[in-house]
């Protein structure tokens, strides 16, 4: 299994990090983790297009989390897809793509009219709803299931817990305060991908944030000083760093963190970085670099 991370951003507008989302893919299968602004252009470089994929995983409702689904829809049929998009979030996501497929139905109808492509399929959605923890995912050679995090006052938010066909494991978090269960879920894998809320990177701002709107956001966020202690506690191989809140930040600073209370390897993530689970590589861009046999 290799995980690649197209978007490490959050609500901010950045160049450099796209929207929160990351794709899971083996020999066989593509699945795509949350849909952030910019994932169809990353998955596009990421090289597997959203025509490719087998299923979209949502992790919770929240609009930085969910912005670029109906392009997804609409890109992958341009691309080709021959089959309907599969859609799996908490409970509440039927009603949101309903929802989105009817906002933007008369402008789709007017293209299949007038565009006359040899299918839309790939304009049909089918989505499954998660309500409880537990398996919601099956492809073959890659299983997921769902952890329940802690995002309050969000009621339906999971991370989830892939798993490839010779048993290797990647945890993803999504977007949770310091979480028992997922540190329990999580045990032992192979990589844990980790959201990062850098605290002091967050300075009062007149007229942008005040002091209370920095507690609360933080509130339901994992602070840059718990993050290690996520991962030592699970006892992960890997620690990738993703969806940093805010999105530019001192990296040395937030790498001394970590590392205060985390003595294995990890990665402050970057957009469209990827690792390899069985090999354990990771790649970005021109660099490469192989880990050691944990």
């Amino acid at each position: 299994m290799e995980a690649v991370l197209l978007g490490t951003g959050c609500p901010q507008c950045s160049p450099r990090r796209f929207g929160p989302a990351a794709l899971l893919r083996t020999a066989e299968s593509a699945v795509l983790v949350d849909c952030g602004s910019g994932v169809t252009q990353r998955l596009v470089a990421a090289g597997t297009p959203g025509r490719d994929l087998d299923a979209v995983v949502l992790t919770h409702l929240h609009s930085d989390h969910i912005m670029d689904l109906y392009q997804l829809i609409l890109s992958s049929w341009h691309q080709g897809r021959d089959r309907p998009q599969h859609v799996v979030g908490p409970t509440g996501t039927a009603g949101y793509v309903d929802g989105l497929m009817k906002l933007w139905r008369a402008e789709r109808e007017q293209r299949i009219a007038h565009e006359r492509r040899p299918s839309t399929a790939a304009l049909e959605v089918e989505v499954t709803e998660i309500a409880t923890d537990g398996p919601c995912l099956d492809l073959g050679d890659l299983r997921l299931s769902a952890v329940r995090v802690d995002h309050a006052p969000v009621k339906q938010a999971f991370g989830f817990v892939a798993q490839d066909a010779s048993g290797r494991r990647a945890a993803i978090s999504g977007d949770t305060a310091y979480c028992p269960a997922l540190i329990e879920a999580a045990r032992g894998a192979e990589l844990l991908i980790h959201e990062c809320f850098i605290h002091r990177e967050m300075p009062v701002v007149a007229g942008v944030r005040a002091a209370e709107t920095v507690e609360a956001v933080a509130s339901y966020h994992t602070l840059s000083t718990e993050v290690g202690k996520v991962a030592r506690e699970a006892g992960v191989g890997f620690l990738m760093l993703t969806h940093f809140v805010p999105v530019a930040f001192d990296r040395m600073a937030l790498a001394e963190e970590v590392a205060a209370a985390f003595d294995g390897p990890f990665a402050i993530g970057e957009d469209l970085m990827r690792y390899d689970l069985a090999t354990r590589r990771l790649v970005h861009a021109d660099g490469v670099v192989r880990l050691s046999a944990p």
